[in-house]
């Protein structure tokens, strides 16, 4: 009797124990809530997997849904899940967590939450999966150690002494070796950067070498995280696609690894890249594109609505004109990407990154990203598109845009006052721009070259389209450039709007085009290829044209060689002069002095008094956008270093009180020790 009484009383005390754990940790939410505004918040950094060898945590933040369950599988695609089970809920964090015991390592997973309409959403892989298996359709448990190759923990990151010294190439990882002139085996490939020696068909570098060889700091490579479009398992089809349309954003594209179907191999494969970049002296930026996603079914399926915004009527909005975009400014989004890029910084040692339509995203995220990513890289270079596709209910005064850069905290934004001005509209594909005669930029150009600070000899006017004011308080956060992957290449941008030209002509052009946008005191970024007179054969929009269309032909650096040498020779002169390169708003007002010209299609200055510590004393630039050529009287002795056909920095000639030709359609460079 004592023994039923006491094993009886022990029950009791069971199941206590059990109740009361269940109510700090139920398997069923009951708790409804009124706005996203309400929901509890967490922000801690373990969402998603934390593996061990011997336990596997998982947290889903989703307060909104009555119940949670994971799904373990042993493939990433096809057959039967192997396990089951339902989650904890934490009602004071919203957060849903499982405790698997054991080795979990090479195991993939999906989520699966119920709504309170009692219905059960699609299998989904975890918003935080930093693995996933072929087509992202399940996340993937690893050990994070089995992913590293041989000499990570040894990986040294370039040497950056100034953010003023960077110079960016934009690249497409399949464009830059799919072609069999590049003479590199893993073609399309993340490994397609880590092979040397290789040459095209008149034996001269290409992909890695190429880059070595031309004088980058900077490899900024579109989207390599997993997206949609691309179907992973039929890789034996012609397939492409830029890749701005995210699935996954912590996980790789399979299709750029040499087997998608193994989760592992596709990180293994981006860290050897990452390896070889850096030891070859290239940074590496990532772009990102948190602004939307390619459906809303990941973060919607799991936490309803959360993640978007809407208007006021309940309507979704699409500043991104992609359908949709993301709620940057709402606690648990800005975390999700905070989180994120952390994570890549961190377990890839990423050097930058570049934002997709960063107009999207409110300032004070932005800001809170740039202190967090600087405590880890002081030296990581954070830029982006300071514009919208569309309309936004965030506020004008909160977005990242190009006009509101001076509230963003070291992050810069591109110029599409100086890409414009250059070599004509973006969108009115016909017009052209100063390096083919249009007398009417010359401000805007000048506005360009001083970064969008303020300059006292520069014209603001608030009824223009462009340089209305000085939106820029820092060379360094502003990126000049006159082509990237939208629009046409800028070779063929040139020849549209220029139809009667030749081909000298229109060579000539694109030289002067990057010769102002890598003389100029903002970041120069450079489209892949432009060093080799780039065509798309004239397709304006190629995010998902053929390889026949994209692709880098390694056999036009032998078609453009002289063109090839002129581009390494100018990168060669700003970096080795830091008069292009000024660090701040008042070294450019005190050092810049521009000339007064004549012609519209004239722009001359004066980089003096040893500009930013260079050794030369005073340097003297001309653009020429006339098609004749123009004449000016030089005072004292001047050493040319470019003429518009070559770049010498050894000295092309001595003028001595006489006057310098500035050759049409063309750069002039002098100095004075």
């Amino acid at each position: 009797m004592f023994y039923l009484s006491n094993k009886r009383n022990f029950s009791i005390a069971l199941l206590f124990i059990l109740h009361f754990a269940m109510a700090q940790n139920p398997k069923i939410n009951t708790i409804q809530y009124s706005s996203f505004d309400a929901y509890p918040v967490y922000l801690k950094d373990d969402l998603g997997i934390s593996y061990s060898k011997d336990k596997t945590v998982l947290k889903l933040w989703s307060p909104n849904v009555q119940e949670a369950k994971i799904h373990l599988y042993a493939k990433g695609n096809g057959g039967k899940s192997i396990f089951e089970e339902n989650l904890d809920y934490d009602t004071k964090t919203g957060v849903w967590k499982i405790i698997l015991k054991g080795n979990y390592h090479n195991t993939y997973y999906s989520l699966q939450v119920k709504y309170f309409d009692g219905k059960w959403s699609k299998e989904m892989p975890d918003p935080y999966a930093k693995g996933v298996g072929v087509n992202g359709n399940r996340g993937l448990i690893f050990d994070p150690n089995l992913t590293n190759p041989k000499n990570w923990s040894t990986d040294q990151q370039p040497e950056l002494k100034s953010i003023s010294d960077i110079v960016v190439y934009e690249a497409h990882i399949r464009d830059f070796s799919i072609d069999a002139s590049s003479g590199i085996k893993n073609k399309g490939k993340f490994l397609g950067f880590t092979e040397e020696n290789t040459k095209n068909t008149f034996g001269e570098t290409t992909g890695l070498d190429h880059l070595k060889e031309l004088g980058i700091t900077h490899l900024h490579l579109l989207p390599v995280f997993d997206y949609k479009t691309i179907d992973e398992s039929t890789l034996d089809k012609n397939q492409y696609n830029w890749g701005y349309d995210p699935q996954n954003y912590n996980a790789l594209e399979g299709s750029y690894s040499t087997n998608p179907y193994d989760g592992l191999v596709r990180m293994i494969e981006y860290k050897e890249m990452i390896l070889a970049l850096h030891k070859a002296n290239i940074r590496l930026v990532m772009d990102v594109v948190y602004n939307h996603t390619s459906t809303t079914d990941i973060f919607d399926q799991l936490v309803p609505g959360y993640y978007y915004r809407a208007w006021p009527d309940g309507k979704r909005s699409d500043a991104s004109a992609c359908g949709n975009e993301f709620a940057s400014d709402r606690i648990m989004a800005r975390q999700f990407m905070l989180e994120s890029l952390k994570y890549w910084v961190k377990e890839y040692h990423i050097d930058g990154f570049r934002f997709d339509l960063m107009g999207i995203h409110d300032i004070e995220t932005m800001n809170i990203i740039s202190a967090e990513l600087k405590k880890i890289d002081p030296t990581i270079f954070l830029y982006g598109e300071g514009w919208t596709a569309g309309d936004s209910p965030l506020p004008i005064e909160k977005r990242a845009l190009k006009n509101n850069v001076k509230k963003l905290n070291k992050i810069a934004v591109f110029s599409d006052d100086i890409r414009d001005a250059t070599k004509g509209h973006w969108s009115n594909v016909t017009e052209k721009g100063f390096v083919s005669g249009n007398p009417n930029y010359k401000d805007v150009l000048q506005f360009g070259i001083v970064a969008a600070t303020n300059h006292p000899q520069i014209n603001y006017d608030s009824k223009r389209g462009y340089a209305q004011f000085p939106y820029s308080d820092s060379p360094t956060k502003v990126i000049g450039y006159v082509s990237c992957h939208d629009n046409n290449t800028l070779y063929d941008k040139l020849k549209i709007a220029n139809p009667n030209a030749t081909e000298k002509e229109l060579v000539q052009m694109g030289k002067l085009a990057n010769t102002i946008i890598l003389t100029s005191q903002s970041i120069p970024f450079l489209h892949m290829g432009v060093d080799m007179k780039r065509t798309k054969s004239g397709v304006e929009n190629s995010y998902k044209s053929p390889d026949s269309i994209n692709k880098i032909d390694w056999n036009w650096k032998h078609e453009n060689n002289n063109l090839f040498q002129y581009y390494k020779n100018l990168l060669e002169l700003r970096k080795n002069h830091p008069a292009f390169k000024m660090a701040t708003e008042k070294m450019i007002q005190e050092h810049l002095e521009f000339l007064p010209t004549d012609s519209p299609l004239l722009i001359g200055y004066t980089l003096k008094n040893y500009a930013n510590g260079d050794r030369w004393k005073n340097i003297r630039v001309y653009f020429n956008g006339d098609s004749k050529e123009t004449e000016q009287i030089l005072e004292g002795t001047w050493k040319m270093v470019c003429n518009g056909d070559i770049i010498n920095t050894n000295g092309i000639t001595t003028l001595k009180n006489q006057p310098v030709v500035i050759p049409a359609r063309s750069a002039v460079i002098l100095y004075q020790d």
